[in-house]
């Protein structure tokens, strides 16, 4: 079992807000497009290193309470199954069992969510 690293940290802006989120990020960072997918409205913008900001519009949560602008951070690992037991057997919540999906057109992962110590939501993420 092995952390490789943040994949990406998640924002879910609304829609009046997910074009400003993307080119503040995008033209003011200095962000490149490393993909995307879902008609543009998902989108991974590289942080210089292997890490990439996820910026991710979802209708359904247009009037959603907002606690915070970050929605989950994702560490990078070869094995998502063997990190859910682990944390799962002392008691941690998993939100998302992990699951095998296709973003876009070729991107294949696996993925899986958990509450953290404090309540975070912290997603395992292993590309394929």
């Amino acid at each position: 079992m092995k952390i490789n690293g943040v994949h990406h940290i998640a924002v879910y802006p609304n829609e009046a807000n997910f074009e400003k989120t993307v080119t503040f990020y995008r033209d003011v960072l200095g962000f490149p497009l490393k993909r995307q997918w879902d008609d543009g409205h998902c989108q991974m913008l590289s942080c210089g290193d292997n890490t990439v900001m996820e910026i991710v519009y979802h209708p359904e949560l247009d009037n959603a309470p907002i606690d915070g602008s970050l929605n989950h951070i994702a560490f990078a690992t070869d094995d998502v199954d063997e990190i859910i037991e682990k944390v799962r057997a002392l008691g941690y919540e998993v939100t998302i069992e992990p699951k095998d999906l296709t973003l876009g057109e070729g991107y294949d992962v696996r993925i899986a969510f958990f509450k953290g110590p404090l309540g975070e939501t912290i997603e395992l993420f292993k590309e394929y």
